[in-house]
């Protein structure tokens, strides 16, 4: 899942970006709207951690301008405003999906962030199975021949983007895209790296075939 945390308070936006990391998530950092709103506009974010209160350009420009584009992220608003008139404005008349009021407890900002994530068109299963390996979503639970199969979160993350291609091959570009965030070097050995381990734990079951030229993907 790839995420976008608009804030301008840099200590809470590296909090709130590194607790999300930790929960195999990809994500992003914009301290002022107009960046935020750019960022989205190049990069296809699922979900957009929005703080009203942005310099530049508001949070609610930007949630307004973003509502414009024919698929733009879900926006979970963050605001100090805690009114029921500001929670009806922000769900009404911007256009957010969810809307959260400071100060929150970390565990219901991931609860809403994952939420919003399965509101997307046509979400991908939550149960993923290839051969002998079964990956549960909603339980963060990666099975291997039935047998519980301890990942990291960004091993899980890797695997979870090959269960969904099914076998056929997925580039080293598009793991450094959906599964890291967009100050990973290209050139980085940290795709290698995390391939290398995750072919490590699934050993010959199913094995992670490089593809030259085309990347990786499962095999029977």
């Amino acid at each position: 899942m790839r995420v976008l945390v608009a804030e301008d308070h840099r200590v809470l936006a590296r909090t709130i970006a590194t607790g999300l990391r930790r929960q195999a998530m990809a994500v992003d950092i914009a301290g002022t709207g107009d960046e935020a709103e750019r960022m989205c506009l190049l990069t296809a974010y699922d979900v957009l951690v929005l703080d009203r209160d942005l310099p530049v350009m508001s949070g609610d420009e930007v949630c307004r301008r973003l509502r414009e584009l024919t698929d733009p992220p879900r926006i979970l608003m963050l605001t100090a405003a805690a009114g029921l008139d500001d929670k009806i404005h922000g769900l009404t008349a911007l256009g957010a999906d969810d809307y959260l009021t400071k100060p929150f407890e970390f565990p219901e900002l991931v609860a809403r962030v994952r939420a919003l994530s399965r509101r997307a068109p046509k979400p991908p299963p939550s149960v993923l199975r290839f051969g002998d390996i079964t990956l549960d979503e909603s339980r963060h639970e990666v099975l291997l021949a039935g047998r519980p199969l301890a990942l990291s979160p960004k091993e899980t993350a890797v695997l979870r983007i090959l269960l969904l291609a099914g076998g056929a091959p997925v580039t080293h570009d598009e793991l450094v895209r959906t599964v890291w965030d967009a100050h990973l070097d290209p050139r980085t050995s940290a795709v290698r790296t995390t391939i290398s381990r995750l072919r490590g734990k699934l050993g010959d079951a199913c094995p992670i075939l490089a593809d030259t030229g085309e990347g990786y993907r499962l095999c029977h």
